[in-house]
């Protein structure tokens, strides 16, 4: 699974070729000479990849890659063409190819961009199933991911999604805390009544108070009938407090009250109300540090702190930004009624290496403005905004994520190693080219690459 590779090409010679080149890399492969077939044979096979000719009787290159787009759109396409006809490959790219390949090709070359492209399918793929998996078991709307990062998240919301114990979930902002916390109400016995979400900075104290709580008709001025608080409408459901850290410390000793009497009493009112909700409570914040600062009360903490879910920074799992950004990419195009297909290896490369101090958040954010604003059926690295392209802007944000007190002798190894290893998994693992991408010699990266234990596959 995960590697089965359909040549199409009506030159006998380079057909022969190029599948004993990636056979001898241990790639599944079908050679067809006749497009028409190979397009059957697309149809009732798995199938991760399609490198096609340009130019060939019966069928194009271009047909092929349309036939492809519209009946497997999940399937990346790489065109050969000759030297003369590389403008024609260049509007296949428009038209959502993967990337086009010159002949005579450079082995290397074709296996780097191979691997390239079989990393986008097999990312596709597990999207696909992954999509099928969270929504059988915790509906459509939930965090998406294949580290292992995020299946640990996710483990450990299965686990404590049918018990009564209240969550706390931290992370940065845009992370999609309150994902994880829907995940986990769709996912209990709850999930047939009211999910409850209260963003806790966006409101002032005194406001606050009577959305928790409610208030009585003429409690205040402006009370013109009785209103039912938040604690009262999750009856039976799920309340998400998002921001908790936010808390006045006022605020904190009512909702302390509440989570050890489960009773509430509306603003101005005195009937003493049972509640019977399940609490998600989610922060930014470090509440130790709010703790040791004083304003934050240990003894909620403690009430709130019963399972912890953190999750991780984008930039700490990289390997599902493709999957992310074609998860938003679909969901943008069906929104916007447009067509269009994926991304260039460029625009892919960019997307990974960026620090992304929003989050997820930022990234859906960016891959919506790419559908709206480009003219194109593929997103391409011109169609990313500046500060993704920005070499300056993204050593200042990745400067910015770091804290101001640290050990710079250290950071700067670390800096160094990460940067050889992104290198590395960009030049498919060759050091030659990694040498290259980086401006050093390959004796010294072959140094740093003992010198910092990275394991090199040549």
């Amino acid at each position: 699974m995960g590697n089965h590779i359909l040549i199409i090409d009506d030159e006998k010679n380079y057909l022969l070729i190029l599948e004993a080149i990636l056979q001898e890399e241990g790639y599944s492969v079908t050679a067809l000479s006749d497009p028409v077939m190979a397009m059957t044979y697309l149809d009732e096979s798995e199938v991760d990849v399609v490198i096609t000719d340009m130019k060939m009787p019966g069928m194009t290159g271009q047909e092929v890659l349309e036939g492809v787009r519209r009946r497997h759109p999940h399937i990346p396409v790489m065109i050969m063409t000759a030297f003369g006809t590389i403008d024609r490959a260049v509007e296949a790219m428009k038209s959502g190819a993967f990337d086009y390949i010159t002949k005579p090709f450079a082995n290397d070359e074709i296996l780097l961009s191979v691997r390239k492209a079989l990393k986008l399918s097999i990312a596709e793929r597990q999207n696909r199933l992954l999509r099928e998996s969270l929504a059988e078991k915790f509906g459509k709307e939930t965090i998406i991911g294949n580290s292992k990062a995020i299946a640990d998240v996710l483990a450990l919301a299965g686990k404590v999604a049918p018990t009564r114990s209240t969550v706390l979930i931290t992370g940065e902002s845009g992370t999609g805390k309150e994902l994880v916390a829907r995940a986990i109400h769709v996912a209990s016995d709850r999930k047939d009544m009211p999910f409850v979400s209260v963003n806790c900075m966006s409101l002032n104290p005194g406001v606050l108070e009577s959305e928790l709580f409610g208030h009585e008709k003429g409690s205040f001025t402006g009370a013109m009938a009785l209103k039912r608080g938040r604690f009262e409408l999750a009856q039976g459901g799920t309340l998400f407090l998002d921001e908790i850290g936010e808390l006045s410390l006022e605020m904190q000793v009512k909702l302390l009250r509440v989570l050890q009497e489960r009773v509430i009493e509306r603003v101005g009112g005195t009937e003493t109300i049972a509640v019977d909700f399940r609490l998600v409570a989610a922060t930014n914040k470090s509440l130790q540090d709010e703790i040791a600062a004083g304003r934050f009360r240990e003894d909620l903490f403690y009430r709130l702190n019963v399972v912890n879910i953190h999750l991780p920074p984008l930039r700490e799992r990289r390997e599902d930004i493709p999957i992310l950004a074609s998860h938003f990419l679909r969901k943008f195009s069906l929104e916007n009624n447009r067509e269009v297909h994926g991304f260039t290896p460029g625009a892919i490369d960019y997307l990974s290496a960026y620090e992304w101090p929003g989050n997820v958040r930022q990234l859906e954010n960016v891959i919506e403005r790419c559908v709206v604003l480009s003219s194109r059926d593929v997103i391409d690295v011109e169609d990313l905004p500046p500060e993704l392209r920005d070499e300056e802007t993204q050593f200042k944000s990745a400067v910015d994520l770091l804290p101001l007190k640290i050990n710079l002798s250290e950071t700067l190894e670390k800096i160094e190693a990460a940067l050889i290893r992104r290198a590395m998994v960009h030049s498919g693992f060759v050091q030659v080219k990694t040498a290259e991408m980086l401006d050093v010699s390959k004796s010294l990266l072959q140094y740093k690459l003992k010198k910092y234990k990275i394991a090199a596959k040549n």
